[in-house]
């Protein structure tokens, strides 16, 4: 596919209009705010997240146009309030890549990768950031929010060698989990701060073998709902309810719905 610059600026410019005449005649457009927007913005974001993890590019292409929409709309409530348009946002988020990137558009070498994510983190403390961790949204949901803190820290080099090492890690938190579970009487917040370190952990062994685990757990999720959703519907046909059925039997048609999945 080869769309040319005019092509993309010309669609561009005709949602801009589309907004500006939305925002001056439809009724509802008028009455939205920076805040009221806020908590539909994230359910977009969560169903584009949701059509990339389910790798649906019809999906992807209309949840990125209600994301994009959102976007321009912040900026026109931005633009009549007097704090910043569109071309504001752009120029700055242009701004900030061409500084960010001195092995582009400067003369830095780099070998890899790892090295442009570190060197991106040192130019960000270099812009006011007064710490590596500074950058990660206090909002996130906990999985996120935890491979975020450990990629940012990794690149300031606070972080294990090898996978075994991490592997050792994993060990030594599910044993203390282990520990805590076997005494009696345990403290329940004990419980869930080791609980929460082997979480922490396991996310950490997920960054060294190259796996997504907020995109495992959704895609885990979404086969325990498919699997599930196979019980209740072989019940219904036999005019059981699955309260009544043994667990033996239910067992047995999960691993119906199991032996389905693998031969797809």
């Amino acid at each position: 596919m080869n769309i040319s610059i005019a092509a993309k600026l010309s669609a561009f410019n005709r949602l801009l209009t589309i907004m500006d005449e939305l925002r001056s005649e439809c009724p509802w457009d008028k009455k939205q705010t920076i805040h009221t927007l806020r908590n539909l913005t994230i359910e977009e974001t969560y169903e584009l997240a949701d059509a990339i993890t389910g790798n649906d590019w019809q999906g992807i292409k209309e949840e990125l146009g209600d994301v994009l929409l959102h976007l321009i709309f912040y900026s026109k409530i931005g633009e009549e309030q007097k704090q910043f348009s569109i071309a504001d946002v752009l120029d700055a988020q242009c701004e900030k890549l061409i500084h960010r990137h001195p092995h582009i558009y400067g003369d830095v070498k780099v070998k890899d990768e790892e090295e442009v994510k570190r060197n991106w983190e040192q130019l960000k403390l270099k812009e006011g950031k007064h710490s590596v961790l500074q950058g990660v949204p206090a909002g996130l949901p906990a999985m996120i929010k935890a491979f975020r803190i450990q990629e940012k820290a990794a690149q300031v080099k606070f972080e294990w060698e090898n996978t075994q090492q991490v592997w050792d890690k994993v060990e030594e938190e599910m044993q203390e989990l282990k520990e805590v579970i076997a005494t009696p009487e345990y403290d329940k917040m004990k419980l869930e701060e080791e609980f929460g370190d082997l979480m922490f952990s396991m996310i950490n062994l997920s960054r060294f073998i190259h796996v997504d685990p907020e995109n495992a757990l959704e895609r885990t999720n979404k086969k325990f709902i498919k699997r599930f959703k196979y019980i209740e519907l072989q019940a219904a046909a036999a005019n059981q309810e699955l309260k009544n059925m043994t667990l033996a039997e239910m067992d047995a048609l999960w691993n119906e719905a199991k032996q389905q999945d693998d031969h797809h």
